[in-house]
């Protein structure tokens, strides 16, 4: 009997991934005997948010994540289909529909049980999936086993860019401040262009807080547009800092936005300082009018909410398994990644590697061309600067020779699912 803790979508799809490999589960989702402040029922897989699971087109990281993990053969996707409702290229279900289809499914099977109590203690054999909002209790009980001194919340993160978006004629790299090696890639911006984006920042749109995160988010950062509100200096005295900044001519800017690298391919770049509560929509509109970002690509936008999550890179294998015991799965945003599907994926594949494990068997080792290996080994081994991370076709290995930058998404993709397909094949879990 296999023990998984929290009956979102990670925890799900978990279970149905041992079910349908024989093991006996029991399911423990804490609601309605204990509620959260963000869920509306007491459904499994409840989509809390969006009712949109985004893309479906392979050239799409979102779409090729689907296409890989209905090789695998997962549920929430199966669900997904069943409740799906009109949303052009995306895939979009009614809630209702969708967690009742996932709970019926998963009743199907004469091994499950779902049982409505709060757990507190972990044990061994057990998938740990109880996602940003994991009661207090558990996540005292969390933070001993993983030996930290705390689980990591966010309450603001700046925004992802792609490098190769960013305009490379209106920026460069340098030290920050001039200390240190040239890591920074420099965005510099005039009075008038600084002027014109200030204003439009103050006047941007915002997200309207829950009562529960406005609690939370503002004592250990800032959002930028509560810092410009300070004064039209503000943001140059504070993250956008000219000081010891000059152009090879030796030029000197009025404000200069920084990026700093994220991943290990150098691909991607964050916001430095640039944590935000502006909407999605409004992010995009504002941020490029920084003049090098005028066509960037956002991997993933800013957030503020709280979300807590374990130092996976410390705690966990790429199997989602904790270092220091085998038995003990974690799988959710609890583990760092970010979004329905990612998280989805994370609970895929650690009820697998569960039963690998109780099979004697070695774990999942996924290519690294496919998204689920890329984001299975983002979240063991980040270097630096761990955060809940989406799915991107940056996060994978450069393609091989010369590609027409229109047609690296489709080789991406192709590589992708054929590298996927032919290990599944090899190890007989297609």
């Amino acid at each position: 009997m296999v023990r998984i803790i929290g009956g979102g979508l990670a925890g799900c799809e978990a279970a149905y991934q041992l079910l349908k490999r024989g093991y006996s589960v029991e399911l423990y989702e804490m609601r309605p005997v204990k509620n959260t402040p963000a869920h509306k029922t007491e459904g499994l897989a409840e989509l809390v948010c969006s009712n949109s699971l985004k893309s479906e087109d392979v050239t799409t990281s979102q779409g090729l994540l689907k296409k890989e993990m209905s090789l695998f053969g997962s549920l929430i996707l199966e669900c997904a289909d069943k409740a799906r409702v009109p949303a052009g290229g995306a895939l979009a279900v009614d809630r209702e529909v969708f967690s009742r289809e996932v709970e019926r499914r998963l009743n199907e099977f004469d091994g499950f049980k779902l049982v409505r109590e709060e757990v507190t203690e972990i044990g061994t054999e057990v998938i740990v999936a109880s996602g940003p909002l994991t009661s207090e209790k558990l996540s005292e009980s969390i933070i001993k086993l993983t030996g930290a001194d705390k689980l990591y919340f966010y309450d603001a993160v700046a925004p992802i860019v792609t490098l190769e978006s960013v305009d490379k004629e209106k920026s460069f790299w340098s030290a920050r401040y001039n200390k240190g090696t040239d890591d920074y890639l420099n965005c510099p911006m005039s009075k008038d262009e600084y002027d014109a984006f200030y204003d439009a920042l103050v006047n941007a749109q915002t997200v309207i807080l829950k009562e529960f995160e406005k609690r939370e988010i503002f004592e250990g950062c800032m959002p930028v547009e509560v810092m410009a509100k300070r004064g039209v200096d503000a943001l140059r005295f504070g993250p956008l800092r000219p000081v010891g900044i000059f152009g090879e001519n030796g030029e000197r800017y009025y404000a200069v936005v920084q990026l700093r690298k994220e991943d290990n391919y150098d691909s991607l770049v964050n916001l430095v300082g640039f944590q935000t509560n502006l909407t999605f929509g409004e992010q995009k509109r504002v941020f490029s009018m920084i003049p090098a970002l005028h066509d960037a690509e956002f991997v993933r936008y800013g957030v503020m909410h709280r979300n807590t999550y374990i130092n996976s890179p410390a705690a966990l294998t790429e199997s989602f398994n904790l270092k220091s015991d085998k038995s003990v799965f974690f799988a959710g945003q609890i583990t760092g990644v970010e979004g329905y599907m990612e998280s989805t994926m994370s609970g895929l594949i650690a009820g697998i590697n569960m039963a690998r494990y109780l099979d004697g068997k070695e774990p999942l080792d996924l290519p690294e061309t496919s998204l689920c290996g890329s984001l299975s080994r983002y979240v063991a081994n980040c270097k630096s600067n761990f955060q809940p991370m989406h799915v991107s076709f940056a996060l994978l290995p450069p393609l091989d020779g010369k590609t027409k930058k229109q047609d690296r998404k489709a080789k991406y993709s192709e590589r992708a699912i054929n590298d996927l397909t032919a290990y599944l094949n090899e190890i007989k879990e297609a």
